[in-house]
């Protein structure tokens, strides 16, 4: 593993979180990671180590999403997604969630995620809906994650995901994608279009 002098723009903490999947208790190592600015930090949950086995880690680059992982709304996919990876996570040898809480609503942040479900409940898709209220459709940025991977040691991996600009993007900060594995859910009636869309017109490969 690197050193925190090896990453002179991240601030690291590390230690142990339990947490209950499933009603059962499972034990990560937990590391965060402050960027350069106040809003880069996120958080890194690692299970097992790399002697563990011969499969490359299983990682997963979740969007924080206040509705949906703490509300379990269902105008989204994105609880059953992160219940889905940990899962998968906590069955491979070694693997991480990295968890972006600033990357709310695509990187907009909570209110005008909000502004733009009210647009959706009238009939616009989640693209126009982040246009019209003059947001872009995606504003996430990656490069705090690529680095928490480097300083782990995660350099390549196999990537839970949909989206092919996550993989893109960590390519591009020189994160090897090994495998792509979809993280499929199945849609209900409040957010069937939600998903369409991002298959039909953001190119998730659900």
């Amino acid at each position: 593993m690197a050193s925190i002098a090896d990453a002179p723009a991240l601030e690291v903490v590390e230690t142990a979180l339990p947490i209950a999947v499933d009603g059962r208790e499972q034990m990560f190592r937990a590391y965060a990671f402050q960027g350069a600015k106040e809003e880069e930090q996120l958080l890194v949950l690692v299970h097992g180590d790399a002697s563990a086995g011969q499969a490359l880690p299983l990682v997963r680059l979740h969007s924080g999403c206040v509705t949906g992982d703490i509300f379990h709304s269902m105008r989204c996919d994105c609880y059953e997604q992160l219940q889905a990876s940990l899962k998968a996570v906590l069955e491979s040898s070694h693997g991480a969630i990295v968890y972006m809480p600033y990357h709310e609503g695509r990187g907009i942040g909570l209110f005008k995620k909000m502004r733009a479900y009210a647009l959706q409940e009238r009939g616009v898709d989640t693209v126009d809906a982040n246009t019209a209220i003059g947001a872009p459709v995606d504003a996430r940025d990656f490069g705090l994650a690529a680095k928490a991977l480097a300083y782990l040691g995660l350099n390549e991996i196999r990537l839970l995901c949909n989206n092919p600009a996550k993989v893109e993007a960590l390519a591009g900060f020189g994160i090897t994608i090994a495998e792509r594995i979809s993280v499929a859910s199945k849609p209900n009636r409040h957010n069937e279009r939600y998903l369409n869309t991002k298959r039909d017109r953001m190119g998730h490969q659900i």
